[in-house]
C-alpha cells in the first residue's frame, strides 16, 4: 500500500461558518450537518461529518484515494492510526483494503471532509477479527479525506486505465473528427522512456490516430489541460509483435505493458457540416455567445480561397480588400461557404474544406485570383464579422407576419418557376411559419392568414410532387382538406401522390370529391383518365395471376387424380395378389399329407 506525506486537522481551514455543502446522496435525506449521525441508505453503516468538504464532488469505486484515519472499539480502544505513523495511506476503493466498509463510506466524502463511520461486524473484520479488535465487534473510523485520483477504464475490459492526475477546465471532450494538441512521455515496465514529444507537443487528427491504438482512445475522454496517467496493456499498445525503432520512438519488445504520462493542451473542434463528409469546419478561434448565423442571415465575412496546393484564388476583407456580404441559403455563394457561414458566431475563426459537390463541381472556374480546376477540394480561411438574423415571429406584429410571409411565398413562387423545387419548399415553409396555426391574429386577419396558410401548404406540396415526396405530399394537401374538406387543388395533388404510392382506390374517392366540385376540371378529367388505365392494367394482372393460379391449381388437382387412380389401381392389384395367395393356402391345406407322400413314391 503505498503512503505520502499527510494533512493534520490544523493544515485545513475550518469550514463550519459556511453555507451548509449538498452532502452524500441517501434516497432522499437532506444533507448532514456537522455533529449529526445517520446511517448510510440500509447498509449498516452509521456516518458523523465532524467537518465539511470543500465542493461537491465525490470518488468513486476503483479511485485512488488519499486518506488519513484511525481506527477505535466503540469503547475508544485505538487499534490503527495513520496520524501516529504521521503518513496518510493511499488506498483503491472497492479493493478493501483496510475493511470493506470503509469503502462504502469513503465514497460519501467531499475533499477536506472528516467524518466518523460505525461499520457492524459483517463490514469490519467479522467473524475472525485481528490484532487487537474481538470477533464480531463493530468498530469506528475517523477518516479524513485528503484528495483522490479519478481512475477510469478506458476500454472497459482492463486494457488502458487512466488515472486523472489533473482536471481538465472544461466540460468539452474532443471527438473522432477533431485535431488535437498533446504532450506524452512513454514508459516501459522497467522505467526505460521509449517515446516523448517535444516541449510544443504534437498535433493529429483523432480519426487518423498516433503512436499507438491506446493514445486516441484515451485522449477522447478527456478534456482540455487534463494530464493522466496510462498503464496501457499490450493488446492497445504493440502486441505480440512489438515495435521497431523508428525517429518517434525506441524499441518497444514484444507484449510490452506501457506507462504513458499524457496531456492534452488543447483541440480543434472539427464539424461536418453537411453530413457526408463533403463539407468540413475545423474551428481554429471560437465565436461569442452561442447565436449562430442559420439560413437567411444577412452574413459579412472576411475569408482567403485556397486550392489543395495553396494556390489562392481569391480573397475578401483581407489586406485592406472589402469584406464579403452575402444571405445565406439563396445561391449567392458556393454551397459549401453556404452552408459552413450558417453554422458560424459572429468573431469565429475557421478553416472550411469543400469537396467538389459543394465548390464548382465538374467545370473549370474562373475566380478573382486564378482559375479552379474542374473537380478541385476547396479550403476557405474564413473569418465571421458580423451578421444580422431575420426576424422571428414571435419578434414581429401581426401585420409584420403577414408581409414576410407573403414575401417568403412570393420568393418561392419565383424558385419553382426557375426549377429549384427544395429551395421553393423551404420558402413555403418559412412563410407558412409566419402565420402558423399557433400564432394569435385577430378576427379581421383570420380569413387572410387561414387562405395564406393553405396557399403555402399546397405549394409545398407541389414541390413535394416533383421531388417525389409522395408521403409528404399526401401530408400536407390532408392538412388543407382538414380546413376545406373539397378544395380541388388537394383532392387533385393528393390523387396525384397516392397513384404513384398505388392507392388507386384512395386515389379514386379524391378524383371522384374533386369531379363533385368541378364536373368540367380538365386537369382532374385527365387524371381520372389515367387512373382508369392504371385500374385496367391492375384488373388484367390480377386476372392473369389468378388465371394462373386457377391453372397451377387444376395442375395440382389433375396430378393428385392420377395419383389416387394409380394408388388405387396398386391396392387393387394388392388385394387380388392377396386373395389369390389365400386361396393358394387354401388349397396346399386341403391336399392329405400321405397324398404327398404317394406322390413322392411314383
Amino acid at each position: 500500500m503505498g503512503v505520502e506525506k499527510g494533512t493534520r486537522d490544523s493544515d485545513i481551514e475550518h469550514e463550519e461558518d459556511l453555507d451548509e455543502e449538498p452532502g452524500e446522496v441517501i434516497e432522499s435525506a437532506p444533507p448532514l450537518k456537522v455533529g449529526e449521525e445517520r446511517e448510510l441508505g440500509n447498509s449498516g453503516i452509521k456516518k458523523k461529518l465532524l467537518k465539511r468538504g470543500l465542493g461537491w464532488e465525490t470518488p468513486e469505486f476503483n479511485d485512488e484515494v488519499t486518506v488519513h484515519y484511525v481506527g477505535t472499539l466503540l469503547d475508544g480502544t485505538k487499534f490503527d492510526s495513520t496520524r501516529d505513523r504521521d503518513s496518510s495511506v493511499i488506498m483503491k476503493l472497492g479493493q478493501g483494503e483496510v475493511v470493506a466498509g470503509l469503502d462504502h463510506g469513503i465514497i460519501t466524502m467531499k475533499k477536506g471532509e472528516r467524518a466518523l463511520f460505525t461499520l457492524p461486524p459483517e463490514l469490519g473484520f467479522g467473524v475472525t477479527g485481528r490484532d487487537a479488535v474481538p470477533t464480531n465487534s463493530f468498530v469506528r473510523y475517523e477518516v479524513e479525506l485528503v484528495s483522490w485520483i479519478k481512475v477510469v477504464d478506458v476500454s472497459k475490459d482492463g486494457g488502458i486505465i487512466k488515472k486523472i492526475v489533473e482536471k481538465g477546465d472544461k466540460h468539452d471532450r474532443p471527438g473522432d473528427l477533431d485535431e488535437v494538441l498533446v504532450k506524452y512521455q512513454v514508459a516501459l515496465a522497467d522505467g526505460t522512456i521509449v517515446a516523448k514529444t517535444l516541449e510544443e507537443g504534437i498535433e493529429f487528427y483523432v480519426k487518423d490516430g498516433h503512436l499507438c491504438p491506446a493514445l486516441p482512445k484515451a485522449t477522447m475522454t478527456m478534456k482540455r489541460g487534463e494530464k493522466v496517467k496510462l498503464v496501457v496493456q499490450p493488446q492497445y499498445a504493440f502486441g505480440q509483435e512489438g515495435k521497431d525503432a523508428s525517429d518517434a520512438i525506441c524499441p518497444v519488445p514484444p507484449n510490452s505493458t506501457l506507462y504513458i504520462d499524457l496531456e492534452l493542451t488543447s483541440f480543434k473542434p472539427v464539424i461536418d457540416v453537411t453530413g457526408d463528409a463533403k463539407v468540413f469546419k475545423k474551428i481554429l478561434k471560437e465565436g461569442e455567445g452561442s447565436l449562430v448565423a442559420n439560413e437567411g442571415a444577412t452574413v459579412t465575412i472576411s475569408y482567403t480561397a485556397r486550392l489543395e496546393d495553396g494556390t489562392v484564388f481569391e480573397r475578401k476583407g483581407i489586406d485592406d480588400g472589402q469584406p464579403l456580404q452575402f444571405i445565406t441559403d439563396e445561391e449567392q455563394v458556393i454551397a459549401g461557404l453556404d452552408r459552413a457561414v450558417a453554422t458560424m458566431k459572429k468573431g469565429e475563426y475557421a478553416i472550411l474544406t469543400v469537396k467538389p459537390e459543394y465548390g464548382f463541381g465538374n467545370v473549370e472556374t474562373k475566380r478573382d485570383l486564378a482559375i479552379v480546376p474542374p473537380s478541385s477540394i476547396l479550403v476557405y480561411e474564413v473569418e465571421m464579422s458580423d451578421f444580422i438574423k431575420e426576424k422571428t415571429p414571435w419578434e414581429m406584429n401581426n401585420q409584420e407576419k403577414i408581409k414576410a410571409a407573403e414575401r417568403k411565398k412570393e420568393e418561392g413562387n419565383l424558385l419553382f418557376k426557375s426549377g429549384k423545387y427544395l429551395r421553393a419548399g423551404k420558402k413555403y415553409d418559412k412563410a407558412a411559419s409566419y402565420v402558423g396555426e399557433e400564432e394569435v391574429f385577430g378576427d379581421d386577419e383570420q380569413e387572410l392568414v387561414t387562405a395564406m396558410r393553405v396557399t403555402c401548404w399546397l405549394n409545398k406540396a407541389a414541390c413535394s410532387l416533383k421531388l417525389n415526396d409522395f408521403q409528404g405530399a399526401i401530408k400536407l394537401c390532408s392538412k388543407v382538406l382538414d380546413i376545406e374538406f373539397y378544395n380541388i387543388k388537394a383532392l387533385y395533388r393528393r390523387a396525384q401522390a397516392l397513384i404513384q404510392t398505388t392507392d388507386l382506390v384512395s386515389a379514386d374517392m379524391d378524383i371522384k370529391k374533386a369531379l363533385e366540385v368541378d364536373p368540367q376540371n380538365r386537369e382532374v378529367k385527365l387524371i381520372q383518365k389515367t387512373l382508369k388505365q392504371l385500374q385496367a392494367e391492375s384488373n388484367k394482372r390480377d386476372a392473369k395471376l389468378y388465371s394462373n393460379m386457377f391453372a397451377d391449381m387444376t395442375k395440382q388437382t389433375s396430378a393428385i387424380t392420377k395419383k389416387l387412380k394409380v394408388e388405387r389401381a396398386d391396392d387393387d392389384m394388392k388385394n387380388v395378389e392377396a386373395v389369390a395367395m389365400e386361396m393358394e393356402n387354401v388349397a396346399d391345406s386341403s391336399y392329405p399329407p400321405d397324398n404327398a407322400k404317394a406322390v413322392d413314391s411314383c
